[in-house]
């Protein structure tokens, strides 16, 4: 029997696998790992003007995608999605978070527009942060909706969802390495093709449709005993990946690449093979999302308020990061002990 075949015939005759109830902390500490890697892009001295600089920065790049493919691992195995729980629980901190960064901005800027076309696009589009994601974010938690709500009366749900989401990774490989030449040849200016390919959304879905075809075919079986076969084959797609980048080889984006699908990928498929469960790193992903909203204002004041940036690039780096990650570990710890849940949840933790 084909391994193929095996997998389509468990995933049939054991279908309760999809319904695991409660917190898996491996999937938490694969999110632990995932907001450490965002607080270490954001701490890089910028621009990364060195070889070394850009090998570190795309070895961290798989964070988002760790993120989305954790969330369709979790909505396979729920077999729904909660939409309007989901939305409420990702928009109400991400407004909280955009006022102060709003206030933020201002302060530092007497010249902001404040007019209120201009903060509603702010606030739309993510630009007065790093917060472009939230709304990646809650596309992709849109578009798995449809696709269940597509499937839910077929009788074989679990083969045309794992069909649907094939069509899905096949679609976001296309767009990530058309988009951009699209929007070239439209004249649109690079800074408006770099917005674009942060935010393409049927791109990143790609991430959130692995992970739900992963659970889907209930794939992990197949990796115990394969975790070097897993980390060798990640280490393969980051050599490519950071080579593409460092040596501007065909589409050397950051993001939205197919070079960058394949190392990110395969560093979510190497994070289930290792099944890592550490405690400390559950805690940080379970409130991931809080750490990810703030500690970019720690960021800012360092680069702001400080002469940290003005020092080595690797010194500078180092110690922003360790200053953020520790701050923003502190206060999630903080919040939880000392705010109300309803007010914990506001913020995001």
């Amino acid at each position: 029997m084909t391994v193929l075949a095996t997998v389509l015939e468990r995933h049939r005759s054991a279908p309760a696998a999809l319904a695991r109830a409660g917190r898996d902390s491996a999937i938490d500490t694969m999110r632990g790992i995932a907001i450490l890697m965002v607080i270490g892009i954001h701490s890089l001295q910028q621009p990364l003007g060195t070889s070394s600089a850009l090998l570190i920065d795309a070895a961290l790049r798989p964070c988002v995608p760790v993120f989305l493919f954790a969330s369709g691992v979790l909505t396979a195995r729920s077999g729904r999605v909660p939409l309007r729980k989901r939305m409420m629980a990702t928009l109400i901190p991400y407004a909280v978070a955009f006022v102060a960064a709003y206030l933020y901005m201002a302060a530092h800027n007497p010249a902001m527009d404040h007019r209120i076309t201009t903060t509603a696009a702010r606030f739309v589009l993510a630009y007065v942060s790093v917060y472009y994601y939230v709304f990646v974010y809650i596309g992709c938690v849109i578009l798995s909706w449809l696709a269940f709500r597509t499937v839910s009366s077929s009788r074989q749900m679990h083969d045309a969802l794992a069909a649907l989401m094939l069509f899905a990774i096949v679609l976001g490989l296309l767009c990530g390495s058309y988009l951009d030449p699209l929007l070239t040849r439209l004249a649109f200016t690079p800074s408006v093709i770099e917005e674009a390919r942060m935010r393409d959304l049927p791109f990143w879905f790609g991430f959130f449709a692995l992970g739900v075809l992963f659970a889907t075919l209930d794939l992990e079986p197949l990796l115990r005993g394969k975790r070097a076969v897993a980390i060798m084959t990640t280490l393969g797609a980051y050599a490519v990946y950071a080579s593409v980048r460092i040596f501007k080889i065909g589409d050397a984006a950051d993001y939205d690449s197919t070079a960058y699908f394949a190392y990110a990928a395969m560093f979510c498929v190497a994070l289930v093979a290792v099944r890592p469960t550490i405690r400390f790193l559950a805690a940080l992903g379970s409130g991931s999302y809080f750490i990810y909203l703030w500690h970019i204002f720690v960021i800012w004041l360092l680069r702001d308020h400080t002469s940290l940036y003005a020092s080595s690039a690797l010194t500078a780096s180092l110690t922003a990061y360790g200053v953020t990650a520790l701050t923003s570990i502190s206060a999630l710890m903080a919040v939880r002990a000392l705010a109300s849940a309803r007010v914990a949840g506001w913020l995001g933790a």
